[in-house]
């Protein structure tokens, strides 16, 4: 272990670095409602800032993990934060949405280097007990990061501008790269005794598939659910993910093992994840536009105002990552869900500033606690040597859900992002409801009774 004497400055400047990952989806969710305003941006156009990011992220996670194992996670990491503080400088000085969207798209890139990259150098550097208090700390950031995000993104959008929500990332990356540079162990690449490349294609097919889908829903807001447009988005998207399947069976050096994917714990495990950060982005998305375009309040008030709604997202994790040894992830999941439907069903049935205030606050209590579930399901049951590729597909769902969650919800309330009506509000968080409430069903059968142990490996 004294072969890396610096290695807790190391994961406190990895642990910046993620933070900024992790905290890039709120901050930017409470600036777009003046973001889209600024610089004229439809709907879609404000749905695909969150949808570019998290798609790209979690599409090209899984290459990202690879080609680090494959020219070792220094390189990967110095790039990939070279590239998402570029990206960020781009995207705060764009002036139309397509030099957003294209920004949008280079942070997800970088992202997608960086985070699997950077958890793998923390997994080398630390052994036994350290390693554990290590990946806690990691695991600590998704929660500090909603946190701390809706509260800087109202800071930032209320005082110099919505562009600093993204300036904000150049001056930390570049500290954060330089130090780096010079604390960062160079680690060898790992030898995983297949032929030594990287299944860029089946990155690009899952992505490509899973953007097919996202861009059908996306357009559904306006062309209908049943559009013929829509359809063959769905259409293409399917075809897609066969093509994906078929690759990843045929790949020398496959993306994922698809055998793995199927196993009951992992399909549980990416389930919950999924529907968890879809439930949990719908939240930010529908409180930030309604608070600040129907309820004429500020973004400041609005970061103000989601504050509890973070804070009960890290208590639910919390609370259930102490109890899940005893009480079992189908329960936890069950209850975790329960209380989503009836958080989101608050401003279904009182749509107004306290009751989308108090019912998403709820809601995130029960969202916390499917974060935990998902990863102690998933990962609670493989073999030490497959609980990387499983954890990087739990990740790779956890921003597949956040796409999901923005393009649902921007198309059922199309109509009201923009003026002072609540029907589309109401539909969206009707839908929401009922969401979780059959997520619930579905994960009490997907879930064994058996109690999973606690996960050591983290989502992100």
């Amino acid at each position: 272990m004294d072969s890396y004497p610096r290695r807790w400055q190391t994961l406190a400047l990895l642990g910046i670095a993620q933070f900024m990952l992790i905290l890039d989806v709120t901050v930017v969710a409470i600036s777009l409602p003046l973001m889209g305003a600024d610089l004229g941006l439809d709907r879609q156009t404000v749905t695909w800032v969150v949808s570019a990011y998290t798609l790209t992220f979690g599409g090209l996670m899984l290459l990202g993990g690879r080609i680090a194992d494959l020219v070792g996670p220094k390189t990967m990491v110095l790039l990939g934060l070279a590239l998402f503080t570029l990206a960020s400088l781009a995207t705060g000085a764009a002036q139309d949405g397509v030099v957003v969207l294209i920004g949008r798209v280079g942070q997800g890139l970088g992202a997608a280097m960086l985070s699997p990259s950077a958890l793998s150098v923390v997994v080398r550097m630390f052994e036994g007990d350290e390693r554990n208090k290590a990946l806690g700390i990691w695991s600590a950031l998704g929660g500090g990061g909603a946190a701390v995000g809706v509260l800087v993104g109202g800071l930032l959008a209320a005082g110099p501008g919505w562009p600093w929500v993204f300036y904000i990332n150049v001056p930390i990356g570049v500290a954060v790269l330089v130090t780096l540079l010079r604390l960062l162990p160079k680690l060898p690449a790992v030898e995983t005794g297949q032929r030594r490349s990287a299944d860029v294609l089946g990155a690009l097919l899952v992505t490509a598939a899973t953007g097919s889908v996202i861009y059908g829903m996306i357009g559904a807001g306006e062309a209908g659910w049943l559009a013929p447009r829509t359809l063959v988005m769905f259409a293409v998207g399917v075809v897609l993910y066969l093509l994906f399947g078929w690759r990843q069976r045929t790949a020398a050096a496959p993306l994922m093992d698809l055998g793995l994917l199927f196993r009951r714990p992992v399909v549980a495990g990416t389930f919950v994840i999924a529907i968890g950060t879809a439930l949990m982005v719908a939240v930010f998305f529908l409180g930030s536009f309604y608070l600040q375009n129907t309820a004429d309040l500020g973004p400041l008030v609005t970061g103000l105002l989601f504050l509890p709604v973070a804070i009960m997202t890290m208590i639910g994790a919390q609370l259930s990552g102490r109890i899940i040894g005893t009480w079992g992830g189908r329960r936890l999941a069950i209850i975790g869900l329960v209380t989503a439907a009836v958080g989101l069903a608050v401003p279904a049935f009182w749509p107004t500033t306290v009751g989308v205030v108090l019912g998403v606050s709820i809601g995130s209590a029960g969202i916390g606690t499917l974060f935990v579930v998902a990863s102690a399901t998933a990962l609670g049951q493989v073999a030490p040597h497959e609980a990387g590729i499983a954890s990087g597909i739990v990740s790779t769902f956890h921003e597949f859900g956040a796409s999901t969650g923005a393009a649902v919800t921007s198309s059922l309330a199309a109509g009201n992002l923009t003026s002072h009506a609540t029907g589309g509000y109401v539909t969206a968080f009707t839908v929401a409801a009922i969401a979780a409430a059959v997520g619930a069903i579905i994960s009490g059968a997907l879930i064994s009774r058996r109690q999973p142990s606690p996960a050591a490996t983290p989502v992100h």
